[in-house]
């Protein structure tokens, strides 16, 4: 897959970006997801990002990288960058590697969006 399968929204003054692939594992991939996300901080100056994980069931170590990056650049901004969706076993991923302290966690949208309020 050469192209990344976000669906990018707005509502109001927070961007949801919704993940549609299952499987995020090919560097390729990756990187095309980690522009794509960049753009947004960097180029578009959008401050208060949602990122469903909710169709993702299997995760590389270099999508959680892509996030700690975003993380970084939404913080420049003063940004905040919300998670939401994360299947229990890939919230583990996040305990294991400590992340969990670095992102704010959702279990939906909708509470994400509260998060944001």
């Amino acid at each position: 897959m050469g192209t990344n399968n976000v669906m990018i929204q707005r509502l109001g003054d927070v961007t949801l970006v919704t993940l549609q692939d299952s499987r995020l594992l090919e560097s390729q991939q990756l990187d095309a997801l980690g522009q794509e996300l960049y753009r947004l901080v960097d180029q578009m100056d959008r401050k208060k990002l949602v990122v469903d994980c909710t169709k993702v069931q299997f995760l590389a170590s270099a999508a959680i990288s892509v996030f700690v990056n975003l993380h970084k650049k939404s913080a420049l901004i003063k940004g905040t960058l919300v998670i939401c969706g994360l299947r229990k076993e890939l919230m583990q991923v996040f305990e294991i590697t400590k992340l969990t302290k670095l992102f704010k966690f959702a279990p939906d949208e909708k509470a994400a969006l509260q998060l944001l309020a």
